[in-house]
């Protein structure tokens, strides 16, 4: 198992520090965030992307996914007008084309909150429609496409496994594939583990950090309820060979650089 850092809470911070930190701390990689200041899609477009790479190649810390902002500010797949949502669907396709120049595997998306004057009927009808379109172009371009479920405190669309598995019965493509933030699925009592048994092949990422079980609110490793050790010994049990995203956000955006050090010390201790 390897792994990554979550880079959203270093956005009061130097981009090189993201960088320069990840690899002081060990990390394996980063998961970089798709917000301003420091790399959303528009500004990567227009040239930022050079200096990413420049830091990646220098630090030698490789990009292991792009996770462009995304769920209402202001782009969101799930609400608003046809213009609104088509603006947000082309916002990812360019999210793809610049994760691809940073040589990141794969590009992450959620569905945000649609609203709440549409049926069951209608939310799932405009996420397929909407998600075909995604899948077009990653298929096009050679590129994946994660989705993550979100709590719900977050979004009223794709929350558990078994959304991500009505949506892989429905959209037959290689390039669309799921992942679990360990947070989502703690909130809803859904055991974490039943995101391999479902979706096989097809469960691609983890974002691994800690819950208290009763909100969206993402904790550093151990300062939580989640079993995280007997997690950790069960993801060595079927040699989980991908990465372990640890997704620390706005809770610890003063010191990002102090948490960033705990966070992963923590887990590898529980990992040995």
């Amino acid at each position: 198992m390897k792994i990554a850092m979550f880079t959203s809470g270093y956005m009061r911070n130097r981009l090189e520090d993201i960088f320069k930190d990840a690899k002081e701390f060990g990390y394996d990689g980063i998961e970089l965030w798709g917000g301003r200041p420091h790399a959303y899609a528009p500004d990567l477009k227009d040239g930022r992307i050079v200096k990413v790479n420049k830091l990646k190649d220098y630090y030698d810390i490789p990009i292991i996914g792009y996770t462009p902002e995304m769920n209402a500010y202001p782009y969101n797949l799930m609400s608003g007008t046809n213009q609104m949502q088509e603006e947000a669907i082309d916002y990812v396709k360019l999210s793809m084309d610049m994760a691809q120049k940073m040589g990141a595997d794969f590009t992450l998306i959620s569905a945000g909150h649609a609203g709440y004057y549409l049926s069951n009927s209608e939310i799932w009808n405009r996420l397929l429609n909407n998600l075909k379109k995604l899948v077009d172009y990653a298929e096009k371009i050679d590129h994946k496409l994660v989705i993550e479920p979100l709590t719900l405190y977050e979004s009223n669309v794709i929350r558990n496994a078994n959304d991500l598995q009505k949506i892989f019965e429905q959209i037959d493509s290689d390039k669309i594939l799921g992942m679990c933030d360990v947070v989502p699925a703690y909130v809803h009592n859904e055991p974490i583990m039943s995101y391999f048994n479902k979706l096989g092949d097809k469960m691609h990422h983890l974002h691994l950090v800690d819950s208290d079980g009763q909100s969206d609110t993402h904790l550093m490793p151990g300062d939580g309820d989640i079993p995280l050790k007997e997690l950790l010994i069960e993801l060595e049990q079927i040699d989980y060979q991908g990465y372990l995203t640890i997704e620390l956000v706005t809770k610890y955006i003063n010191e990002p650089r102090l948490y960033a050090r705990r966070a992963i010390n923590r887990l590898k201790n529980l990992i040995n």
